[in-house]
Formats: C-alpha cells, sequence, structure tokens
C-alpha cells in the first residue's frame, strides 16, 4: 500500500475509532482494495464492518440489490449502479457509510464505455456523492487512482457528516 492511502486510512481511524458510526465497501473494478486500505491500520475493526467484491453483474443485482434494468440499458459501469452499490452495501452489512466503485479497469474493451471509466460513489442512506474518473493509464493505475479518489470521498462525505472532536469531547466549528 502507498504512503498517502496509509494516511487516508489512519484519518478514517482518527474520524470514526470509538464513534457508533460503521462504514462497508462494494467494490467491483478494485477488487477489495479500497476495503484493504480501509482495514490496514490497527482499530479499523470498531467501525468496518466487512466488503462485497461484485465483480459480475450477477452479484451487483442479486446481492446488493442493483437494478437489473439500469445494467441493461446504461451498463454496470455508471453513476446510477454506484449509487445503488452503496444503499445496497448500507442494507446489507447494516452500516452507517458505505463506498463503492465499478468500472472499466482495463486492458480489455470496455464495449461502449471507453476503458479507464470509473464511477465512485459513497453516502449514507439518505444521501450519495458520484465521482467519475474518465482516464485510461493503464490497468494498475487505473485502479491505484480509483481506491485513492475513493477513500479522498468517502473521508469528505464522512467528514461533513460527523461532529468535530478533541478526545472524548464533541466541538463545533465555526468560521469566522
Amino acid at each position: 500500500m502507498d504512503f498517502e492511502n496509509k494516511v487516508l486510512s489512519k484519518e478514517l481511524l482518527a474520524l470514526l475509532y470509538e464513534s457508533d458510526k460503521t462504514v462497508g465497501t462494494a467494490e467491483s473494478c478494485t477488487s477489495g482494495l479500497i476495503a484493504s486500505v480501509i482495514s490496514s491500520v490497527p482499530g479499523s475493526s470498531d467501525y468496518f464492518k466487512g466488503g462485497i467484491i461484485s465483480y459480475s453483474d450477477e452479484v451487483k443485482k442479486n446481492l446488493l440489490k442493483v437494478d437489473e434494468e439500469i445494467i441493461n440499458e446504461k451498463t454496470a459501469v455508471c453513476e446510477e449502479v454506484a449509487i445503488q452499490m452503496v444503499k445496497g452495501v448500507i442494507e446489507t452489512l447494516d452500516v452507517d457509510y458505505a463506498v463503492s466503485a465499478t468500472g472499466f479497469a482495463g486492458p480489455g474493451a470496455g464495449g461502449t464505455v471507453p476503458v479507464g471509466t470509473i464511477w465512485l460513489a459513497c453516502g449514507n442512506k439518505d444521501e450519495q456523492v458520484t465521482l467519475h474518473i474518465a482516464a485510461d493509464e493503464g490497468r494498475e493505475k487505473n485502479v491505484s487512482h480509483a481506491v485513492h479518489e475513493a477513500m479522498v470521498l468517502l473521508l469528505d462525505f464522512i467528514r461533513s457528516h460527523e461532529p468535530a472532536r478533541i478526545g472524548d469531547e464533541v466541538v463545533e466549528l465555526t468560521a469566522e
């Protein structure tokens, strides 16, 4: 794991350790690497429940409840599928927050969707945000970039939804 992802996993630890909030992952093109980054730090078992590697459309449909019509109309590599993966893993794993990745990392052809196209999503049961990546730098770099961006997206989302803490004390941050 690279240094930047290790730093991001420690930032997630700082946000969620000893909180009552939990996280899960739903991954296709990243094959569990986001889960690996999240769980790489001691203490992550306090908030990381697990992940679902949904490499096939059948797993997306059957386990994560992704709508088959959307996959048929838009392919599994689209914003709607990434969002449904987040919602599905939140329900399946009973977590507060989730992050998902679906895409064509390459080098094989993605059909109507260009290689290097990856959709990331994260959120909670009520709100999700997405990020579209569209750059083919080769499979390894495509996946590495997606994992890093997924961690940044997840951290930004959680920061915007969790109170700041100093020790056990919740502090209110205000702009002055």
